[in-house]
C-alpha cells in the first residue's frame, strides 16, 4: 500500500502537467500578442499584419501585432524569447535576427537554438541581381567573365554593413571567385541613381523593390537569389543555374519562446498553415515580394541550422563586422 506522502508527492507532479494538458487543449483562450521587432509601415510589419488578420478568423481569438523595434530587431525577440511560454506571446521575425545577426553581434541577448521554439516557416524574400544600363552583360555568366577580367574595377551597393544585401553579395564574391568593391549606403533607394549614372555597377536587391527599376530600364535583372525560379519573376533564371548551389533569401518564419507546449505548437503550425494555403493570403504575399512557404516545425529547424552555418562562415571567412 502506498503511504500518505508518496500519494501526495504523485499528486503534486501530476497537477502542473494536468493544467498544461488543459491549458493546451483550450487555447487560446484570450488574444495573441505577435511581436514584430521591425518598426511599423515596414514590409515585415505589412506582414505581420496581413498575418495577424487571418490567423485571428483562424484561431477564433485575436492576434494583435506589437511592435518593438531596436537594435536591428534584437531587442524585440529578446522580450520574445523572455516571455512566458503559454502561447500567448508569439514572435515574427526574419533571419536576420537568428541566423545572421548573432555572428555579426557578440553582445547578441538571447541564443537563437536555446532560447526561442521555431513555430513555422511563413515565407521567404529572394532577391534578384541587378546591373547598371552601361555594363556590357546579359547574364550571370558574363557578369562573371567581365569581373574576373578586371578584378576590382567593379562598385557594388548594399544598405549597410551586415545587411542581407551584403551577405549576399559578399556570398555572390566567394562562390564566383571575384573580385567586387563594396560601398555601403543608407538605403537600395539612394543607389539607384547611382547605377542608372555608372558609379554603382551591381546591386543585389529585394525583387518587389527592384521590379519598377527593371521595368523602367533603369537597372538590367540577372537572375533570382532564390534557389528555384521565383513566381515573382518567372522569366529569370536563378544565380544556381550558373552557379551550383548559391541561394540568398530572407526568410521569415514565427516563434514562441523555449519550452512552448507541444499541444500549442501544434495548433499555431497547423492554423497558420492553414493561412498559408489560402489563396487572398498567396496573393498578399506576392505583391509584398515574398513566396509563401510552410511546413513542419523540423522543416524550420532544418533551414535555420543550413541558414546558420552558411551566413556564420561567410561572416568568419570575410571579416565582415557591423562596422
Amino acid at each position: 500500500m502506498f503511504s500518505p506522502r508518496l500519494v501526495l508527492a504523485a499528486t503534486l507532479l501530476v497537477l502542473p502537467w494536468s493544467a498544461a494538458v488543459h491549458a493546451s487543449a483550450s487555447y487560446p483562450a484570450k488574444p495573441i500578442r505577435m511581436i514584430v521587432p521591425f518598426p511599423a509601415g515596414g514590409a515585415t510589419d505589412i506582414l505581420s499584419r496581413e498575418l495577424a488578420r487571418q490567423l485571428s478568423d483562424q484561431l477564433k481569438q485575436q492576434v494583435v501585432v506589437d511592435n518593438k523595434p531596436g537594435a536591428g530587431g534584437m531587442l524585440g525577440a529578446a522580450e520574445a524569447a523572455r516571455a512566458t511560454p503559454d502561447g500567448y506571446t508569439i514572435l515574427l521575425t526574419t533571419s536576420s535576427t537568428h541566423t545572421i545577426g548573432p555572428y555579426l553581434n557578440p553582445k547578441t541577448p538571447y541564443k537563437p537554438q536555446a532560447d526561442f521554439t521555431p513555430v513555422a516557416h511563413i515565407a521567404d524574400s529572394a532577391s534578384v541581381i541587378v546591373v547598371a544600363p552601361s555594363l556590357p552583360v546579359k547574364s550571370i555568366k558574363d557578369l562573371i567573365d567581365f569581373a574576373k577580367k578586371q578584378p576590382g574595377k567593379l562598385n557594388y551597393g548594399s544598405s549597410g554593413n551586415g545587411t542581407i544585401v551584403h551577405l549576399g553579395s559578399e556570398l555572390f564574391k566567394a562562390s564566383t571567385g571575384t573580385d567586387l568593391t563594396h560601398i555601403p549606403y543608407r538605403g537600395t533607394a539612394l543607389i539607384i541613381p547611382d547605377m542608372v549614372g555608372g558609379q554603382i555597377h551591381l546591386l543585389v536587391d529585394n525583387i518587389a523593390s527592384a521590379k519598377p527599376h527593371i521595368r523602367d530600364g533603369r537597372v538590367k535583372a540577372l537572375a533570382v537569389t532564390s534557389a528555384q525560379r521565383s513566381p515573382l519573376m518567372p522569366e529569370l533564371p536563378t544565380v544556381a543555374e550558373t552557379v551550383p548551389g548559391f541561394e540568398s533569401v530572407t526568410w521569415f518564419g514565427i516563434f514562441g519562446p523555449k519550452n512552448l507546449p507541444a499541444a500549442v505548437v501544434s495548433r499555431l503550425n497547423h492554423d497558420l498553415n492553414t493561412v498559408l494555403r489560402s489563396t487572398s493570403f498567396q496573393e498578399r504575399l506576392r505583391t509584398l515580394g515574398y513566396d509563401g512557404t510552410g511546413g513542419s516545425p523540423e522543416d524550420f529547424v532544418k533551414l535555420m541550422e543550413r541558414d546558420a552555418a552558411k551566413w556564420s562562415k561567410l561572416i568568419k571567412d570575410r571579416g565582415i563586422t557591423l562596422e
